[in-house]
């Protein structure tokens, strides 16, 4: 009865008309203004186009205690999102993802933290940026998308664009997880196995956007993913009950949602809502593909692409960015870095979250681990900081070590050896 009754109130909080408070769109890069209400890719310039609030007006039309008596998913942060018609929403019940103390690879007085998003839709925080995607792109008129993935955006896309009734075409490189390319095909989607990685897989569908007038759905190219991953920040400050952790480890290898949870806070700051510090936010890459680690210790604002990228985090698997400069600009704001850690590493911290926590996290969220593990002897961060760890995905969507004790009922059983 309360699981009926909670979902009830999930969707009656979707079905409110709510003011909404889009301005215009901007050029990450140069600032230039671009009309709201308009079908838009890359800006003139081919960076990333962010959406501009009226930040008063959203102060003046909810405060921070109604926001939290509302029910506890994506939708009760309305008024900090593009959607203007309700009936526009595309949903498939996006929860507020649990915040879960791990005591035993604490290290000091701080907080350790897992924001657990392999509890949402799909299995993966890519539902986020995709159910806003697909939702504008449902407001915008648009009815057939196309993207590269390297597995979780593809799924997301397949559902919500299913949901919507559009078309999708999505192209993954050819050692994806078979889960995610079977997800994929059975959620309603045309996939294709690319051999290449996802740059490749990209430029597929940058080219045949002419010949078959699809929308380009990919990381950065279009503005609505960043809002969607936005609500990460929204929901953290909201959980923090407005005072933020010190530090944010997050997987990045397109990065939508460290600019997402950054531009979430500057706003939340700009509206009065959250004071004093923001935390410092850390940009996890693999050894095998860390692009953005290589920019951030040189001192540049781009990255150059990265050869030969391999890791077993798939996700973080991307050798450049086209948001690199947003990425960067969010570490170096915030005081922040980025940091890499090998595959021995990943698999190491991802034991030891299940072995020691009950937390079967993925590749990418056990990297924030490796990740945290390292700079605590490097002394980037100090045993007294709270630090959040996003784990990205559900552990159940990788390959997982195999269980080979068993028991013969046909032979007495040796409790001893047990």
């Amino acid at each position: 009865m309360q699981l009926r009754k909670s979902r009830a109130l999930s969707m009656e909080n979707q079905n409110i008309d709510r003011p909404t408070f889009v301005t215009h769109l901007e050029c990450g890069k140069t600032g230039t203004r671009y009309q709201a209400d308009q079908l838009h890719g890359l800006s003139e310039a081919g960076k990333p186009m962010i959406v501009r609030y009226d930040l008063e007006g959203i102060a003046a039309a909810v405060n921070k205690e109604e926001l939290q008596s509302r029910p506890a998913d994506l939708w009760r942060y309305r008024e900090f999102l593009p959607v203007r018609r309700t009936e526009n929403i595309v949903s498939l019940g996006e929860i507020m993802t649990p915040l879960i103390d791990m005591p035993k690879l604490q290290q000091g007085t701080g907080r350790l933290i897992v924001k657990d998003e392999g509890r949402l839709p799909t299995g993966s925080f890519k539902a986020r940026g995709l159910c806003m995607a697909v939702s504008m792109a449902k407001e915008l008129g648009v009815s057939k998308l196309a993207m590269p993935t390297n597995g979780n955006a593809g799924s997301a896309m397949a559902a919500y664009a299913s949901r919507a009734g559009m078309e999708t075409y999505i192209f993954c490189p050819a050692d994806t997880p078979e889960v995610n390319v079977r997800e994929i095909a059975a959620q309603g989607a045309k996939v294709w196995r690319v051999n290449g990685l996802i740059n490749d897989c990209g430029k597929i569908v940058g080219d045949g956007k002419e010949t078959l007038d699809w929308f380009d759905c990919s990381t950065l190219k279009e503005p609505y993913r960043i809002e969607g991953k936005k609500t990460m920040g929204l929901e953290l400050a909201d959980q923090f009950n407005w005072e933020l952790p010190d530090v944010i480890f997050y997987p990045t290898g397109g990065g939508t949602g460290l600019i997402g949870m950054w531009k979430a806070f500057q706003e939340l700051r700009e509206m009065g809502w959250i004071e004093g510090r923001l935390p410092r936010m850390v940009a996890v890459q693999a050894t095998g593909c860390a692009p953005i680690v290589k920019a951030y210790e040189e001192g540049t604002r781009h990255a150059e692409l990265w050869q030969d990228a391999h890791t077993v985090a798939a996700g973080i698997r991307v050798p450049a960015a086209i948001g690199d400069f947003l990425i960067l600009d969010a570490v170096r704001e915030s005081h922040g870095f980025a940091t890499a850690v090998s595959d021995e590493a990943i698999m190491d911290a991802r034991h030891a979250a299940a072995t020691q926590e009950g937390m079967l996290l993925c590749p990418e969220g056990a990297a924030t681990l490796a990740a945290y593990q390292k700079e605590l002897t490097t002394g980037r961060i100090t045993e007294n900081e709270s630090c959040v760890l996003f784990n990205c995905a559900t552990g159940l969507k990788y390959p997982l070590p195999s269980a080979d004790a068993s028991i013969d009922l046909n032979q007495p059983i040796d409790y001893h050896t047990m």
